[in-house]
């Protein structure tokens, strides 16, 4: 983890999310990117009519640039290594770029979350960068006084298409001696599996993780939705941190499906680590 990206919009949870990029930064000696989006319709993107060098694009530019430079005295990044952007365009698109161009480890970002109808129709800008992101995504709504996380929760179902992500959870909490629970969520209907049943297929997953089953570090939580069971195991696990696979589904097949780790980033108060998967 030695290139992190934050975007900002200056609001209270983008500044809550810049703290603790900076104490990530810091912990594992990292560079920090900032990025400030303006805001432009995505439709305007590859238009012959749409120029950047627009007088009113540079206008508003300079302004974002100047509230960006203010926004950035903080002193907690005086001694970090800090590199700036300020850019037009949509911030999932522009996002996206970044992190290929500039070969991004892992990006934070703050969520107020989103509910109702703008949950199933629009989403919010960190819902898109979950859905899309190939690098790891943590998500943080709430002021985090003290990033010394003690207790992770890994949710997954533990097929073995989940293993690659577990190694990657493993080894974050391992960067902070944390404690990691495995959470399964068992729900009723045709969804239900036995104890047993769910012990054995724990078992196949950690043995191609060569980590043996300990029941100690295992909740089996009952809930009617795996979002709830989810929010609900990880609060009774007293968690400070929920990790979470995620597929990225995308177009017809999310809109009827959705996504099971933008549901819990939308709705947690923990800060949430999504996987892509």
């Amino acid at each position: 983890m030695k290139k992190i990206l934050v975007p900002v919009d200056f609001s209270k949870p983008s500044e809550n999310a810049l703290k603790v990029a900076a104490k990530l930064a810091n912990k594992n000696n990292a560079e920090l990117h900032v990025l400030h989006v303006i805001e432009l319709a995505e439709s305007l993107f590859g238009a012959e009519q749409f120029n950047v060098n627009d007088d009113q694009i540079i206008f508003f530019m300079k302004l974002a640039s100047k509230r960006f430079n203010e926004f950035l005295d903080k002193p907690y990044l005086k001694d970090l290594k800090v590199k700036d952007y300020v850019e037009p365009g949509s911030t999932a698109f522009v996002i996206k770029s970044l992190v290929e161009d500039h070969e991004i480890d892992m990006i934070v970002m703050g969520s107020s979350g989103v509910s109702g109808l703008e949950e199933i129709v629009i989403g919010s800008n960190t819902e898109k960068v979950v859905r899309h992101s190939e690098v790891p995504v943590l998500v943080v709504k709430n002021e985090i006084k003290d990033i010394n996380i003690n207790r992770v929760v890994f949710a997954s179902n533990f097929e073995l298409e989940n293993v690659d992500a577990f190694k990657k959870a493993k080894k974050f909490a391992n960067s902070f001696n944390a404690d990691m629970h495995m959470l399964y969520v068992n729900m009723p209907g045709n969804q239900f599996s036995s104890t047993k049943e769910i012990h054995e297929q724990m078992r196949s997953f950690l043995k191609k993780v060569e980590m043996p089953l300990d029941k100690k570090n295992i909740e089996i939580f009952n809930d009617y939705s795996i979002q709830q069971g989810v929010l609900n195991g990880s609060e009774y696990l007293k968690a400070d941190l929920i990790i979470i696979p995620t597929h990225g589904r995308k177009g017809l097949s999310h809109f009827f499906n959705g996504s099971i780790g933008e549901d819990v980033v939308n709705h947690s108060e923990l800060p949430v680590l999504t996987l892509k998967i």
